[in-house]
């Protein structure tokens, strides 16, 4: 039936028009931006699963930065033990020399002591890094340790979506060389602790002094690597005295070893976590990318494929409408 009032082929093919327009803008809109899912509405869990991941690598690249920066302070304080630990070798070599020796020349020992207890002053001193220093600490007048440094290591997400965070933690209080707080109780660092030179063992916590030179080695006599001497007030240590101390820095010498396993563990643990948080960001990429990311290669076949429908709809629906024409040769004479 032909009618002027209802065009249905025209509907028809305005219909199909109208479904292939839509089609071709969902097309180009997906290799305009490079994504199949864009916003919410192309695919509310899709687009809420990436969104919530993207945000977390986010947070990995700040963990990623946090770390870099922890390997640095771990670092610097590692080269300041290092280079305190060759000069207590010296100080030790210093002491063996002296034994035996007239009080003058120990006088002239003791010169070289004190400046390579200096040196090992500055270097714990200098071993600063960001304002984080491991080695020359101050814990204050209220605290019994030294604070723990915790270097952030990882951002985590559980199956139901509780985020977290994970820290490496140096123990300061076991690798610090210098402890310039006052508590009652606070133990002192490694070198300016008070040892007995029976054993080397610590003797004291916040305070303690040498034992008065020139006289036999007694089982409770105390020295500290830090400040000890072979010469003081015109009088020179003993043979026995200078064997204690040698003691004392054996002592002080393994501990600051045990410190530079303990530092160097942090730095190998640090540098695993980093690498394994670099690959993890590699693979939430890849993750997102597979949810979201639109296939060039399918999107710019399916674009020809719709412009050679749309060109076709638009040759249809031409059609449709010139049918309406010939109605009026059924009217013609």
């Amino acid at each position: 039936m032909s009618s002027i009032m209802t065009n249905s082929a025209a509907l028809t093919a305005l219909q199909s028009l109208n479904a292939t327009s839509k089609s071709l803008q969902d097309t180009q809109a997906r290799i305009s931006t490079g994504y199949r899912v864009s916003q919410a509405s192309d695919n509310a869990a899709y687009w809420s699963i990436a969104t919530t991941m993207r945000s977390d690598n986010q947070a990995m690249s700040t963990v990623s930065d946090a770390l870099g920066l922890g390997a640095s302070k771990v670092d610097t304080a590692y080269t300041g033990m290092n280079s305190a630990i060759s000069t207590i070798n010296q100080i030790k070599a210093k002491l063996l020399a002296s034994y035996g020796q007239t009080d003058a020349s120990k006088e002239k020992t003791q010169t070289e002591i004190t400046a390579l207890q200096a040196q090992m002053k500055s270097y714990a001193d200098g071993a600063t890094f960001s304002g984080t220093n491991m080695l020359s600490v101050d814990s204050g007048s209220t605290a019994t340790t030294a604070a723990d440094v915790k270097i952030l290591s990882a951002f985590n997400r559980d199956a139901a979506g509780a985020s977290s965070i994970s820290t490496i933690d140096v123990k300061v209080e076991s690798i610090k060389l210098y402890e310039a707080g006052t508590t009652t109780g606070l133990a002192k660092g490694i070198l300016d602790t008070y040892r007995l030179g029976s054993d080397g063992s610590v003797a004291a916590a916040v305070s303690g002094t040498q034992t008065a030179l020139g006289a036999a080695a007694l089982a409770t006599d105390t020295y500290s690597a830090a400040s000890l001497s072979i010469f003081s007030g015109g009088t020179a240590a003993s043979d026995s005295q200078i064997k204690q101390m040698l003691t004392v820095i054996d002592s002080a010498l393994a501990d600051m070893t045990n410190s530079a396993t303990t530092l160097g563990a942090a730095k190998s643990s640090i540098d695993l976590q980093k690498t394994f948080t670099s690959d993890l960001m590699d693979s939430i990429d890849r993750g997102v990318g597979q949810l979201v990311d639109a296939d060039m290669n399918k999107e710019s076949t399916r674009l020809q494929a719709l412009q050679v429908q749309q060109q076709l709809g638009v040759q249809a629906l031409s059609i449709a409408n010139g049918s309406s024409q010939s109605i009026l040769s059924l009217f013609r004479g």
